[in-house]
Parts: structure tokens; sequence; C-alpha cells
């Protein structure tokens, strides 16, 4: 009998053992990445005969089930993992923390028109489109033109279901929301010119294809049309408020700010470009002042004078590795001469000196290493979804630009320094924008004559595209508008940390090759994984 006991202890004691390890295999670092390939499935709306379905029963069983895996999530435990793998877990968290804050605030299905894009025409110079918008929608920009007649099959058989497509819009659509419904008005509005410019490129080619756009167009059309009606009276919706603000700044953006931290931000960024931008012109009083290209001739020559400076500047003055494959070529082409009465706030800029917006679009040569540079982590290999990039994307843009004068790019064309006063400028003007919107000290027209009026020298044109499509990301997209300041800021403390604990050691080149090698995650992620300090990580609640 003893020996029977003895044996059934013996029995249990190797279940236990059994259970533990079976537990802690599908809890372990290989166990995250597969739940994360699991979960970005899962996080995508089904498609019903080519349409996704965002109806308010398949959302409402959505998040349901979206508890399951944050439960799933929750059940790991990660306090001996590594800090890179502690971020990875935190990223995952970030994703599901941003579909169940679309469900609870956003739902930009049922308020939104501006989410249910058919088409985009361009590419964003962002790992992902700004904002939210609709599942499957079509990349026209990812296709070769002349088309293939396997690419015009595919494009046409998504324009074939745009009448059912935008019919489930209209029963999806039931919040009204004044000032999103203006903001998706005129965005539906230049689908239609994007589907007719379709139409009319593939005519000689692909006829059928050209008939499908065109129908497309017609039933763009008449989603407008109805899309207006029903926009007669509505009011303006209540504001999302500064508590959701900051709910959604800690737990989906990872972001150690709240929005009263970010106003302050704002405003001293705002008030220190103002003032630096009077000093420089002060210094440059002798100076003959930026001048518009006469031509397009001379606009284009100087692009890609400015292209070529750029590049070579980071590789000669080791920057960071420059490799083989980068290059700002895309933004090579024929100019037009300017128009001062089309001017907007960039173009602005770029035809009084090309040199400054270079630095910004280091975005292109950041978009070119995700792609020719995967990595084999899953989770970092993928762009994060709910524009988690942001502040790394957009903050290290903006931070490039003051970052590439201080190095030395600017040093013989100083009035060129004025610019980048001027661009910053307007990022504290967008973000503080992008606040007042969202707490309800500014309506919609407000925000949107704030920014034209603050702008410096009138720049920002008040019939421009500019200023609707920032304040559409805005406005769908909370704090995106303050990413750029906040994303430098982060950055600058990263510099100053890193060099701090190096010393004499510190190269900035080892640096940027370091910063560049973890992918586009929050600046408080990279912070983490590079200096080691953990309080910014402490107070997300990312380091357990």
């Amino acid at each position: 009998m003893r020996h029977s006991r003895r044996y059934l202890s013996l029995i249990a004691g190797l279940c236990l053992l059994f259970s533990a390890q079976l537990l802690a295999a599908e809890t372990d670092y290989p166990a995250l990445q597969q739940l994360f390939q699991g979960w970005r499935e899962f996080q995508k709306p089904q498609l019903v005969n080519g349409v996704p379905d965002y109806s308010a029963r398949a959302m409402k069983t959505q998040h349901q089930q979206l508890k399951t895996w944050q439960k799933r999530l929750a059940a790991f435990d990660i306090s001996t993992w590594t800090t890179p793998q502690k971020v990875d877990y935190n990223l995952v968290r970030a994703e599901m923390h941003g579909l169940d804050f679309d469900h609870r605030v956003l739902r930009p299905w049922a308020r939104a028109p501006w989410f249910y894009a058919v088409i985009f025409g361009s590419e964003s110079d962002t790992p992902l489109h700004e904002g939210p918008h609709v599942y499957d929608a079509i990349e026209l920009w990812e296709y070769k033109f002349p088309l293939s007649a396997g690419d015009a099959a595919k494009i046409k058989q998504k324009l074939d279901v745009t009448e059912a497509f935008h019919a489930a819009a209209k029963a999806n659509l039931t919040e009204d929301d004044q000032e999103l419904w203006t903001l998706g008005l005129w965005r539906k509005k230049g689908e239609s010119r994007v589907l007719e410019s379709l139409a009319e490129r593939v005519a000689g080619n692909h006829p059928e294809l050209a008939a499908s756009a065109r129908k497309a167009k017609a039933s763009n059309d008449a989603f407008v049309a109805w899309l207006e009606q029903r926009h007669k009276g509505m009011k303006r919706a209540k504001p999302m408020g500064v508590e959701n603000y900051n709910w959604y700044l800690k737990h989906v953006h990872l972001s150690p700010y709240t929005w009263q931290d970010l106003v302050r931000m704002m405003e001293r960024e705002l008030y220190r470009s103002l003032a630096t931008l009077r000093l420089e012109q002060h210094h440059n009083r002798k100076l003959p002042p930026l001048k518009l290209a006469a031509t397009g001739e001379e606009q284009e020559r100087l692009n890609n004078a400015a292209i070529d400076r750029f590049m070579a500047f980071m590789r000669d003055e080791d920057i960071f590795t420059v490799k083989d494959y980068m290059n700002l070529d895309r933004l090579r082409g024929p100019r037009t001469a300017p128009d001062p009465a089309k001017l907007d706030i960039f173009s602005n800029v770029e035809y009084r000196d090309a040199l400054p917006m270079k630095t910004h679009m280091i975005h292109w040569v950041e978009k070119q290493r995700l792609e020719k540079e995967p990595y084999a982590n899953p989770i970092r290999n993928t762009r994060l979804l709910y524009n988690i990039w942001d502040t790394r994307s957009e903050g290290f843009a903006t931070a490039w630009e003051e970052t590439m004068m201080h190095a030395g790019l600017f040093d013989d064309r100083p009035r060129a320094r004025e610019l980048i006063c001027i661009m910053t400028a307007v990022r504290a003007i967008r973000g503080l924008s992008d606040l007042k919107f969202h707490s309800g000290e500014m309506n919609l027209e407000e925000a949107m004559k704030f920014i034209v009026e603050k702008a410096p020298n009138g720049w920002f044109n008040p019939k421009g595209s500019t200023l609707m499509v920032d304040m559409g990301i805005y406005a769908h997209q909370p704090s995106y508008g303050t990413t750029y300041l906040a994303g430098k800021f982060a950055f600058d403390q990263i510099i100053a940390e890193k060099s701090a604990t190096a010393g004499d050691a510190f190269r900035f080149k080892d640096f940027m090759d370091d910063f560049f090698s973890r992918g586009v995650i929050p600046m408080s992620m990279l912070r983490w994984e590079m200096t080691g300090l953990g309080d910014q990580a402490v107070a997300l609640g990312a380091d357990r």
C-alpha cells in the first residue's frame, strides 16, 4: 500500500511538473510571437463577398472576443525576459488596447465617413497610412503602370464591389458627428477624382477596368450626395475629452506624456522656434532674402541638387551607415513654376530652398530600410497598427531637421536655418490644434483658423489641401498632431542620456546605427532598450 501511495505521489508530481513546463512553454517568448500572428488575423474584419464587415453586430462580436485575446496575453509572465522581449510584449498589448479604444471611444466605422476609403492614389511616407481606414482598400501606388493583365484584374475585382461597399457604409454610419462628416465629405470627393483619373489612365489598355472605375466613381458620387444630405443640420458631437486622450496616450501609444504635458511642450516649442527665427533673421539681416524659384526647370535643378547634397552629407559626415540601396530618387522629377497664390506651408519652404524639406524626407530612407532589411522577429517586422509608430516616425523625421542643421548641413546657407524654425513652429501650432480640438476647447473651424493665423508669414494656405489633410488626420487619430515634437523631444533625450553614459566614447554614427536597428517602435520603448533606463516603462506599466 505504501508503495502504491509513493507511486501515485510520484505520478502526481510528474504531472504537476509537466503541467508547469507546458504552461511555461505556452507563455514563453516564442509563444508570444505565435500569439501575435494569430492576433493580427483576428483584428481584421471578415470579408463578406469582398466587402469588409463593420456592421454593428460584427463589431460587437469582435469587441467581446477581444477580451479573450487580452486574457491570453495577460497570462504571460515576462519578469525574466530581456528588455527587447518585454518591449515586444508591450507592442502587442498596445495594439490590443488600440482595438479596444476604437470600439469604446473612436468607433470610426460608425461615425467617420473618412474611414471608408475605396482607394489610395499615393503612398504615405510613414509606415502605414495616417489615421484609421477600412481594411483591404485599393493601394493604387503599389501597382506598376502600364498594368499587367493580372494586376488589372485584381483592381477590377475590388472596384466591382464598390456599390456594395458604400451600401454597407451607409448602414454602418449611424452616429452623427458634424465635423468628422465635414472632413469625410472632403476626402470622398477627392476619391472621385482619383477614380476618374484611373479610368482615363487605363482606358486604352484595359477598357473593362476603365468601365469599372467609372462605375465606382458613380457609386462614390452617389455616396457623397447621401453624406451631404445627412450632413445638413448635423451637430457637433461631444469631444473625446482629456481623460480619454490621456488613456490613449499611455495605453495605446506608450507615451509617457499627458495631455497637459503636451500642451506645455507645444507652447514651449512654439515660443522657442519663433524666438529663434527672429534671432536667425537678425543674424542674416545683411544677406539677401530667399526668393522663389523663377521657373519649374530651376526648381527641378535645385531639388535634385538638394537630394544629392543631403544623401552625400549623411554618408560623408559619418551620420549613419548609408547603404547602397538608400536614396531619395522618388522625389526627383519635373517641377512647375510656383504660383504664389497657390503655395501652401511646405511648398512655400520648398520653393525657397529645397534642402530643408529633404531632411524630413528621411522617412523614405526609413521605409527602404524596412523593406530591404526585414527582421526575423515577426513583431518588429510588421508595421504597428493604430499609428503606434507615430512618435518614432514623425518625431524622428522632425528631429532630423534640426539634427542636420546642428550637424552642419546648412552652414553655407544660413537663410535655410530660418525655414527650419518656421517648420518647427508649424508643428507646435498643429499640435495645439490637435490637443484643444479633442479637449473641446476648439471646434474644427476654430482649430483650422488657429493654424492659419498662427503660422509664420501667413504661409499656411486656408484653401490648400494641407489644412484639410492635417486636421483630417488629427481629428480621427488623437495625438498625431503632437507626435512631431513629442517624438523630437524624446529623440533628444535619448541622445543626451546615451552620450552621458558613453562619455568621450560616444560616436554619433554608432548611436544612429543602433537606433535604426531596433525598428520603428515608440520612443519610450527605444529609450528603455538603448539606455536601460526603465522609469518610463514603470510609469507605463510595461516592466512587469
